[in-house]
């Protein structure tokens, strides 16, 4: 659902052993095949390399997703000591014994048949992604050059870099000039600070306008099923997967434009095409701009407010979002606090926000970080926590500190599974197996020999400077911080929805 290429390589019984008892042996492909594009068992040696090559293609293609490819141990292991372990007697007697003696003999034969003639092909296959042909940009132009008021909302998928670079669609973007949202992977697209993109009241503006792009953008949950668009609204839809593309529609909404292709080359090739030809409604623009301002502005005013105990987590994200470094990787990794952090931190650059995705998946913060800080040595990395998704990586701080990985992370701690917490208890009168711990976990990181640090009511004048020396010190001396930040209940994020 995250719409990651990856490779995932799995072991598995001897081919000869599999039905037959064998440590582990299970149905892999079986259980993969509903969470996969694809899945493989590979059972000679000689097709090692080129099913891998394939998975690969079949990875990045189309909608990218994830490919399972299981490897038996006896393709892996040295051809003297898969003889050794099911060569047959060399003096097979009796018909019985002649026969095994023989299957024996093919099972070795055909499993290692050719696997060293030649050098094998390393060479990527072409990857097939689907690309807006003239005549739908044509109509999205003449759609976009009629509306008064549109908007744009991208997703995930639209950052994408197979077919053009990052830095290319966010000219592009940039130079339409339409208002946009950025969800998922996409925030961060546009920098910190651009004139056209919206960060708040979502909702009113799909109520307003009379045109949205979607790129790379599904009416699923996070659009209310397309049940926030205005009927009067026109809707263009661009996604490489065709369910996606439909997804809901002719039940909330109705899609009046799809264009199952490559969002980023589809918003370039549009951005080429229009050139200076196109402006939007400046007054457009600017009532958005002020309604964003105006909720800013509350924002503010609820993250000013001082509670009773411990610290209020909108005034510890805007004091996160003032001492963050140009160069920052921001990892997503939770519900209600992250949630919030979504609205207030802005991340510097494009994908410079790591999410999991519409899956929402608890525990992703981990892997994410170690893998963002060896792409990006130079950059800071940072986890925001929830209290409850901490709970899934934290033993991770131990990795952090034997391979000597510089990561930061931050826990909202309010002793709850909020984003639950908030639906369930009004709905149901009930908070069981929402209630969690004001948990001192910032003491499991400094037995992993990693330093933590807590923030509470004590700390509140020194909120800043403490989180920027954490930054700091990750930075400059390598080691790995977990700040557990004790906060409150706050009503910023009421009526938020997490099915």
């Amino acid at each position: 659902m995250a719409e990651s290429p990856l490779i995932l390589l799995g072991g598995a019984a001897a081919t000869l052993l599999k039905g037959k008892g064998a440590l582990q042996d299970i149905d892999q492909l079986s259980l993969f095949k509903s969470i996969t594009k694809k899945t493989y068992s590979i059972s000679k040696v000689r097709d090692i390399v080129p099913k891998l090559k394939e998975a690969f293609k079949v990875a990045q293609s189309g909608t990218p997703g994830p490919v399972f490819v299981e490897l038996p141990i006896d393709i892996l292991y040295p051809y003297s000591i898969i003889h050794k372990e099911f060569a047959p007697p060399p003096n097979a007697r009796g018909i019985s014994g002649k026969i095994i003696k023989w299957y024996l003999d093919t099972y070795l034969k055909n499993m290692f048949a050719g696997a060293f003639d030649g050098e094998p092909d390393f060479e990527p296959l072409p990857l097939d992604i689907p690309i807006a042909q003239q005549t739908d940009i044509n109509k999205a132009i003449e759609m976009l050059t009629k509306a008064k008021k549109p908007l744009m909302i991208l997703g995930s998928q639209s950052v994408l870099t197979q077919t053009v670079p990052i830095n290319c669609l966010r000219d592009a973007i940039e130079s339409l000039g339409i208002p946009v949202y950025l969800g998922g992977m996409a925030r961060g697209l546009l920098g910190q600070k651009s004139s056209i993109q919206m960060r708040q009241a979502r909702r009113d503006a799909l109520k307003e306008c009379d045109l949205v792009i979607l790129g790379g953008s599904v009416a699923d949950f996070r659009l209310s099923y397309g049940k926030v668009f205005s009927r009067k609204s026109k809707i263009i839809s661009i996604n490489r997967d065709r369910d996606q593309l439909f997804k809901n529609s002719k039940l909330f909404w109705k899609l009046d434009l799809p264009i199952q292709a490559d969002a980023a080359k589809f918003f370039v090739d549009l951005a080429n095409q229009l050139k200076d030809s196109y402006r939007v409604d400046q007054d457009w623009l600017q009532s958005l701009r002020d309604r964003d301002n105006e909720k800013e502005k509350k924002a503010l005013e609820l993250a000013s407010e001082i509670p009773k105990e411990h610290l209020n987590p909108l005034d510890v994200l805007h004091k996160l979002e003032n001492v963050l470094d140009e160069k920052t990787i921001l990892i997503a990794d939770g519900g209600d606090f992250v949630g919030s952090a979504s609205y207030i931190l802005r991340p510097r650059g494009p994908l410079c926000w790591l999410d999991p995705g519409a899956f929402g998946t608890l525990g992703c913060g981990a892997g994410f970080a170690i893998g963002a800080k060896l792409c990006r040595p130079d950059h800071d990395v940072l986890i925001i926590y929830g209290d409850g998704s901490l709970g899934y990586t934290l033993i991770e701080f131990d990795t952090y500190v034997r391979h000597k990985i510089p990561i930061t992370a931050i826990v909202g701690n309010d002793a709850c599974w909020m984003q639950i917490c908030r639906e369930q208890v009004p709905m149901l009168g009930s908070d069981v197996a929402c209630r969690l711990a004001y948990t001192s976990y910032e003491k499991a990181a400094d037995a992993f020999g990693a330093e933590g640090i807590v923030l509470d009511q004590n700390e509140r004048e020194k909120i800043e400077p403490i989180l920027r020396e954490c930054l700091e010190r990750t930075r400059k001396q390598g080691i790995p911080t977990l700040i557990n930040a004790k906060i409150s209940k706050t009503k910023f994020r009421e009526g938020s929805i997490s099915v």
